[in-house]
């Protein structure tokens, strides 16, 4: 597995013995202080410690599909946990306090949302031999092995050909659009996958590219600026926008439903047809499944089972890790054709390109 790029600018996380504000978004409210897991958990397994990417939990994509793995290992594995929430304006040197402090505080086991947390963990491992980490879409970025510590990844070119085909077949205008909140390399990889497919499925296919930021990661959090990316793309004739944005993606779907019937929007990480909002849902053609939850429970598991999970684990198509959503029943007439080019990337005879 390739290793990613480290980035220097990240949002900041604020450790938090239970979990998240309440603050509105386009796709719904974050979840309310009694709803969290970690304040009623009181089991005698394994204890958990899940600190959230930007946009903190609640933000209908990335980050709750890490807090429903941990709400299932909660259950399963009679375990306890604490969560670190988002703030504002975080140095470096803050993750690695919170990461500290969960070991410090009886934490078995730690994750990382996100690939910002990479440095962080490999600073921290090291010193609590006996804790083990992980890190979601992680990457080790020196050459000593952490022992206690795995990188979970996600073959997200494979999901994104998926909902590519899927733009592709659905479009009537021959033009389709990409919103990632941040162009990095790991962001990228969605759209080289999503481009690919489109052009399977329709070589004559235009695709329109944008990032809400170059590098910054308040990428993830803009809400605004997702809509006015797609909103650009809408206007060129987009009348499919894929976005890899995370919360941002909230903004991307309130410029689908104001670019009216027959425009669409394709969310991201989890079925995000689920968590919108009533005006959105007749807009949302599908969404890209990274199943984030799955490597938080696998990892807890792991844990729980005394046989830790270290170095690099990738969830593909054939392990189930990513896929495509069939909510609303937008794609039910196409999904024939979807699952064919599923098949062929399971078989070996299509190879994804992970670079667009």
């Amino acid at each position: 597995m390739t290793k990613l790029s480290a980035v220097a600018a990240v949002a900041a996380l604020a450790l938090a013995g239970c979990g998240g504000s309440d603050s509105e978004g386009g796709g719904g409210d974050k979840p309310a202080a009694s709803d969290d897991v970690c304040k009623t958990a009181d089991g005698d397994g394994p204890k958990i410690g899940l600190a959230y990417d930007v946009g903190g939990r609640g933000d209908q994509s990335f980050n709750d599909s890490a807090y429903a793995g941990l709400e299932k290992a909660v259950t399963d594995f009679d375990a306890t946990c604490i969560e670190g929430e988002a703030t504002d304006g975080e140095a470096e040197s803050a993750r690695e306090d919170r990461l500290r402090n969960m070991a410090e505080n009886g934490a078995t086991a730690i994750i990382g949302v996100g690939f910002a947390y990479s440095e962080s963990v490999n600073a921290v491992a090291p010193d609590f031999p006996e804790v083990n980490f992980a890190v979601i879409d992680g990457f080790d970025p020196d050459e000593t092995a952490n022992d206690n510590v795995a990188y979970l990844g996600f073959a997200e070119e494979q999901g994104s050909f998926l909902v590519g085909v899927a733009a592709a077949e659905k479009s009537k205008s021959g033009t389709i659009g990409f919103v990632g909140g941040v162009n990095n390399d790991l962001i990228q990889k969605f759209e080289a996958g999503y481009t690919a497919g489109a052009k399977a499925a329709n070589p004559d296919i235009k695709v329109e590219v944008a990032y809400i930021q170059e590098s910054d990661l308040a990428g993830f959090g803009d809400p605004a600026g997702g809509k006015a990316a797609a909103t650009g793309e809408f206007d060129k004739g987009a009348d499919v926008v894929y976005h890899a944005a995370g919360g941002s993606g909230s903004g991307v779907f309130d410029a689908a439903v104001e670019a009216g019937e027959g425009n669409y929007a394709i969310g991201v990480d989890s079925d995000q047809y689920l968590t919108a909002t009533d005006a959105q849902k007749p807009f949302i053609l599908t969404s890209m499944l990274k199943r984030v939850d799955t490597a938080t429970y696998d990892f807890a598991k792991s844990i729980d089972e005394g046989k830790a999970l270290v170095s690099y684990t990738v969830y593909d198509l054939k392990a189930d890790g990513v896929g495509y959503s069939k909510s609303g029943g937008f794609v039910d007439d196409i999904a024939a054709d979807i699952d064919g080019y599923k098949d062929k990337i399971i078989g070996g005879e299509i190879k994804v390109p992970t670079k667009p």
